[in-house]
């Protein structure tokens, strides 16, 4: 583990078997990410066809890498959860997904915006004006909008893509928070509702999603609806709560 820094951003990116896109996130993170950086890869299993791919290319990549083995169980919340705790003590910390759906393009400003103090979390948002979401099922994306856009308009939120996974957090508030996520991808929800409950500072950025075009994505609506249902419910608890003035917890002291 590289020592405590305050100018290190740590992106964290769950995996499984993405050989046929890992190479290519790669390449956008050495071509596009301008700050201090490392790159958490967390997997499941050893066996894993991720691994060989991204073990080529440590030596010569600009910024380290590690490889971590999900701690919690198979699962892409469990990885998140695994990633998230091991870098609690990072400036910022990124979630990224492995299949280039996320615009790594917007993540040096988010990170400009965690490290001078203005806010605890940085959304990239595909529903605000710059924003934009590119393939992907129909439905999905309508509730996706739903949820995010009902947030922002009804219960105050300073988001409006409050259920999007590519968000960037301050370290010291992930060592704050205790995570309950069980499911799945509802993490970013969880964790977005309790910043607004808890009054951290949210902001977002446009960004633009992109449905992958290799591999076999695991997301199960189904599966995950009644844990993005609590969630959901649970953000409208933020509705005109003070924003937190402690400055020693933007500072990570």
């Amino acid at each position: 583990m590289l020592p405590l820094s305050e100018d290190i951003l740590a992106f964290v990116c769950p995996v499984y078997n993405e050989a046929d896109n890992i190479g290519r996130q790669l390449n956008e993170l050495a071509a596009k990410v301008k700050v201090p950086a490392e790159l958490i890869i967390v997997y499941d299993f050893d066996e894993d066809n991720t691994l060989p791919v991204v073990r080529e290319q440590i030596s010569s990549f600009p910024f380290p890498i590690r490889l971590i083995r999900n701690a919690y169980g198979r699962g892409a919340m469990n990885a998140v959860k695994t990633g998230l705790q091991t870098c609690t003590n990072r400036t910022a910390v990124c979630v990224i997904m492995a299949d280039l759906s996320d615009d790594i393009s917007v993540v040096n400003r988010m990170y400009e915006l965690i490290r001078d103090g203005t806010y605890d979390v940085v959304n990239g948002s595909r529903y605000m004006r710059g924003g934009k979401q590119i393939g992907g099922p129909p439905f999905k994306a309508f509730l996706s909008r739903t949820a995010g856009l009902s947030l922002h308009y009804l219960a105050g939120m300073p988001t409006h893509d409050a259920t999007n996974n590519f968000k960037m957090y301050r370290g010291s508030f992930l060592s704050a928070i205790e995570i309950e996520s069980k499911g799945g991808f509802e993490i970013g929800l969880e964790l977005v509702g309790k910043a607004y409950v808890g009054g951290y500072s949210i902001g977002e950025v446009p960004s633009v999603w992109t449905d992958r075009v290799a591999g076999e994505s695991r997301f199960d609506l189904i599966k995950w609806l009644p844990q993005y249902l609590k969630w959901y419910w649970y953000a409208f608890r933020g509705w005109r709560k003070p924003k937190l003035t402690d400055k020693r917890l933007r500072s990570g002291s």
